[in-house]
């Protein structure tokens, strides 16, 4: 039987979290902020500077999905509002799993809302600079890199963001020793940044005749673009330029140009490199922006560590300090409460475990 009541107080607390939402996305004053942007994108001084022209209208892309994501979860509390009065006033009960199914999407879409709110750090809304490197394990620990990369890749396609590989370094007999890519959209370092840290793999091994569980690590370094605003400076003097010739099959020309950039910073002995572009320029220009990202999450880390060290806590880098374990073997067929996979489906387990991750993640932040 229909109880229309029970329907109107799921709809209330969804209305208490969308409103909870927009007052933290300030929604009431993004229209008038929206109208100041696109006046000065309209600016023909602001067409000459690209860069300038680019961030004007990430930023305008932010404010329109924040706008537009309000509008949806309160047009589709309002649809379902009339569905209700409908079955109240017609009784025709058929409509109930219509509405049912109005509901579902009205809550996934307020707690999506809800989440981007959450992320309110001052890089959280930046693309993200990931680094995937090959732990203890062998070739083992390096087609645990390049599942990892698959997982990731599927995570930022189903999120709509666009990925762009840098640079990789391939393993001795399969897989990956190290992969540097970019994920790019909004929000793509408030997602991901909950990702850093050793990822531990169990499984029978596909590479071990006996047919042995083996266990395998991959270190995950998530880092935010910074555009080059002087908030971290590059010093002439501290680095050295290195070009040579990309490795890999890479069409007719990429081979035969010393087109490949290696950055080193001397004063932290980072170095970065880059040869997924065929112009030296433009992997020039994406090495210093991995530079820079690097540069910023050493910054981070040292800030971290002294405010750690204020409250007498110290962490160590070792077994059973992963973020997570993907414990392949054994186990059992169960059905995932998010993905809906059976644990059994390993690659379909490890691309939806990421979001249920990152959710978990930022409620506790």
């Amino acid at each position: 039987m229909f109880k229309a009541d029970d329907y109107r107080l799921k709809i209330k607390s969804l209305e208490e979290t969308l409103g909870e939402a927009k007052y933290a996305l300030d929604i009431d004053h993004r229209a008038e902020q929206l109208k100041t942007l696109r006046a000065e994108q309209e600016d023909p001084a602001v067409w000459q500077d690209l860069e300038r022209s680019a961030k004007i209208g990430r930023e305008i892309s932010s404010i329109e999905g924040k706008i537009a994501a309000y509008q949806k979860g309160r047009k589709a509390l309002d649809d379902a509002n009339e569905i209700i009065d409908l079955i109240e006033e017609t009784g025709e009960e058929e409509l109930v799993p219509e509405l049912d199914k109005m509901m579902q999407a009205a809550a996934d879409d307020i707690e999506d809302m809800r989440v981007r709110a959450l992320l309110r750090g001052k890089y959280d809304s930046s693309n993200a600079l990931l680094s995937i490197h090959a732990g203890a394990g062998g070739t083992e620990a390096c087609d645990w890199v390049s599942m990892l990369y698959r997982m990731y890749c599927r995570y930022a396609e189903r999120s709509g963001y666009k990925v762009t590989e840098i640079d990789r370094l391939p393993g001795d007999a399969a897989g990956l020793k190290s992969v540097d890519f970019k994920v790019e959209g909004e929000n793509a370092y408030g997602y991901l940044k909950a990702e850093i840290g050793v990822h531990r793999l169990v499984r029978i091994s596909p590479f071990d005749a006996n047919k042995r569980r083996q266990t395998s690590f991959a270190s995950l370094e998530v880092m935010p673009e910074v555009d080059d605003d002087n908030e971290i400076e590059i010093k002439d003097e501290d680095i050295r330029i290195d070009v040579y010739r990309s490795s890999g099959a890479g069409g007719q020309k990429v081979n035969k140009t010393e087109t490949a950039i290696r950055i080193t910073h001397f004063p932290t002995g980072i170095v970065v490199t880059c040869q997924n572009e065929r112009s030296q320029l433009q992997n020039k220009e994406m090495a210093f922006k991995y530079l820079r990202a690097r540069l910023l999450e050493k910054q981070i880390e040292e800030r971290m560590a002294a405010e750690a060290a204020l409250k007498g806590e110290t962490k160590k880098i070792e077994w059973g300090s992963q973020i997570r374990s993907y414990v392949f073997c054994p186990y059992t067929l169960v059905k995932d409460h998010r993905t809906g996979y059976e644990m059994g489906d390993v690659q379909a387990v490890m691309d939806g475990e990421i979001q249920g991750f990152i959710i978990d993640y930022l409620k506790k932040s």
